[in-house]
């Protein structure tokens, strides 16, 4: 069965703190994965980028090492700590360095690290980030591995001439998969599996005087793999053909996929996306209460719209409510308070922010605006199995773009739509962000990121209401995000997140970022 993204593994979420989801938080995973294979206290880290990659350049502005700090020091990344990882790993007495070199790497989110413990065990690990979160640990000394932190997974390592692959799997299970690799001087044995390791199966490889290293690795991503069921609908159309023989909306069809994507009941779901949605509206009150982050260029504006609408120069609406709760979320990502990536930290605002205010706007029950969050994230499942959310890779397109189909489908949930215009909004939506580049102003995420985000918001309800009445979105939802995919790859590397093009490049967003890090150090 091919592996389908899921909507709270790849699309809403992780729940984080920190400025990207790419950056931040899948090096934080990256990160806390490789300490548990190193499996002992770290003493010392490198870390290394590749000198033509999309992180060489921007890599502490962004958050990366806030991320790759609070995975080696094992903090949850919502801790209050990861606001201060660097003076955490004084404390600790933990050497992390960071170094820019060259190494072959087949993506732009590539990182290495070469982990050091107390007992100078060591372990390299390269890495990618794919966008929004999700990454692949592709490396483990040497050897070619799959790691995504959705398994439990247990890597052994013998001397070459020892091969015990046959004593393994004889006492594991047929639902654990094995892998045997050998180069050399090692040969390493893989276990995944969808269920926990038994306690008798641990002892018995610590046991195993032939084995010479063992880590046991816990699963990162908030739904484990290995549990899913057939999907009713396999694609777009189907999708569509399923929804006029059920007659259910997309909302409804949001909460079968990831049923059968995750092997959770629906009552599960349903609380797990309650939590998630109770997140993000703590983080709109946190933001218009007021946030302070030194290292960031704007400070608190959301409280602006409700302090003009008060001065009686602009009128109370719909669209105010909007700008004011994507403000306030942004704000509180720019400020390392938690934020959930929908579908990454950089374009967090948009969905979240929309859906409050017309939810308001329209007096939506609870149970409605799950729904609205079902619906918007099946969108973000099929723009998933496209392009993704990674900016280095596809630009603002991805991220933005992606949130406002999403926000679209979700307003048209909430406004009793049908499957087919909720998909049609999107289309609309994403249609209208095709080729939105990537050029955060001194690689914070931030400028012109608080504007992407508030139009793709209100571009989501405008195609949200073209959509209800009857508007011709034209050009299907699947066609638009093939062409989101084919797009960026005309698009220049300059404009994709690596603050080498567009406003980053202006004489005012020089001037900024020489400020910034200045103050920064």
């Amino acid at each position: 069965m091919k592996k389908l993204p899921g909507i709270f593994n790849d699309v809403i979420g992780p729940v984080m703190r920190g400025p990207s989801s790419s950056h931040t938080a899948a090096s934080w995973r990256i990160a806390r994965i490789a300490v548990q294979i190193l499996n002992e206290p770290l003493h010392k880290a490198l870390i290394e980028f590749d000198e033509d990659g999309a992180w060489a350049p921007n890599y502490r502005e962004q958050g990366t090492t806030i991320g790759i700090e609070g995975g080696l020091l094992q903090l949850d990344i919502t801790d209050e700590r990861m606001k201060d990882t660097e003076g955490y790993a004084s404390e600790k007495n933990v050497v992390i360095e960071y170094q820019v070199n060259s190494f072959p790497t087949h993506h732009a989110n590539t990182v290495r690290l070469t982990l050091s413990g107390q007992s100078k065990k060591k372990v390299q690990i390269v890495a990618v980030s794919l966008g929004g979160g999700s990454f692949e640990i592709s490396s483990v000394n040497g050897f070619n591995v799959k790691m995504n932190g959705d398994l439990f997974e247990i890597i052994i390592f013998t001397q070459n001439e020892t091969d015990i692959s046959e004593k393994l799997k004889s006492n594991i299970s047929t639902e654990v998969k094995f892998l045997f690799k050998q180069n050399e001087e090692f040969n390493m044995y893989e276990f995944k599996s969808s269920l926990p390791f038994s306690a008798d199966f641990i002892s018995l490889l610590q046991e195993n005087q032939q084995i010479q290293n063992i880590a046991i690795i816990h699963p990162i991503l908030p739904v484990i793999s290995g549990r899913e069921s057939d999907m009713p609908f396999t694609s777009l159309p189907s999708l569509k053909q399923y929804a006029a023989q059920k007659s259910a909306d997309l909302g409804e069809l949001g909460l079968v996929y990831e049923k059968c994507i995750s092997g959770m009941s629906e009552q599960d779901l349903v609380l797990k996306m309650e939590e998630i949605i109770q997140i993000i509206h703590k983080s709109i009150d946190v933001g218009l209460n007021g946030t302070h982050y030194e290292d960031r260029i704007l400070q608190q504006q959301s409280h602006l719209i409700g302090k003009t609408e008060q001065e009686g120069k602009i009128k109370d609406s719909i669209v105010n409510r909007i700008i004011e709760n994507v403000s306030a979320l942004m704000e509180s990502k720019s400020a390392m308070e938690v934020v959930v990536a929908v579908p990454t930290a950089g374009s967090c605002g948009t969905v979240g922010g929309t859906l409050l205010a017309v939810s308001k706007n329209i007096g939506s029950s609870k149970k409605e605006l799950i729904k609205a969050y079902f619906a918007a994230g099946i969108v973000g499942a099929y723009f998933a199995q496209g392009p993704g959310f990674s900016a280095e890779e596809h630009g603002c397109q991805v991220e933005c773009g992606a949130a406002s189909g999403m926000a679209a489908a979700g307003i048209v949930q909430l406004l009793g739509g049908s499957a087919e215009q909720a998909l049609g909004a999107a289309s609309m939506a994403i249609q209208n962000m095709i080729g939105l580049v990537c050029d955060p102003v001194a690689d914070r995420v931030e400028v012109p990121c608080l504007g992407k985000n508030i139009s793709a918001a209100v571009n989501a309800y405008s195609s949200a209401l073209m959509a209800i009445s009857g508007f011709d979105p034209v050009i299907p939802l699947e066609q638009v995000i093939q062409t989101v995919s084919r797009v960026s790859k005309t698009m220049p590397t300059c404009v994709k997140c690596t603050g080498r093009g567009g406003l980053a490049t202006t004489e005012t967003a020089t001037i900024l970022k020489r400020k910034l890090n200045t103050i920064a150090k």
